[in-house]
């Protein structure tokens, strides 16, 4: 391909557009986020993020997100729910588990949790 003078032009005058006329591309993929919400025929909970940098462990999952969260936020919507997690390795630990089976009227064991499906995620798909 011949460059011409007058491609040579045009593209010596990109420094004279205005930066908000010029096309913008990212670096890297966008930044992710984590949220948690329960969801119902009755209607879902409030959205739960959590903050950037923090690591999900089973601790953190079951002191804040469920315990302080999730579990206080189902109960506005009937003190009788069914509880059913995903495969994520804060969700199958023991005391995780342990927890749910005491504080949740009716609980799912992971054994009969879907491997993958993400048809029954509906978050991924309204929220």
């Amino acid at each position: 391909m011949r460059t011409t003078a007058r491609t040579l032009q045009l593209l010596s005058r990109k420094k004279d557009v205005a930066a908000d006329r010029l096309l913008r591309t990212w670096p890297t993929l966008s930044k992710s986020f984590m949220v948690l919400v329960g969801v119902s025929a009755l209607g879902r909970t409030n959205l739960h993020f959590v903050d950037p940098g923090v690591k999900v462990n089973g601790q953190y999952y079951r002191d804040i997100l469920l315990t302080r969260d999730l579990l206080s936020d189902s109960k506005q919507y009937s003190e009788y729910f069914t509880f059913q997690l995903d495969g994520a390795p804060a969700n199958r630990a023991r005391e995780t588990v342990e927890l749910l089976i005491v504080k949740t009227p009716d609980f799912i064991p992971p054994n009969l949790w879907p491997l993958d499906s993400p048809n029954l995620n509906p978050v991924d798909y309204k929220i």
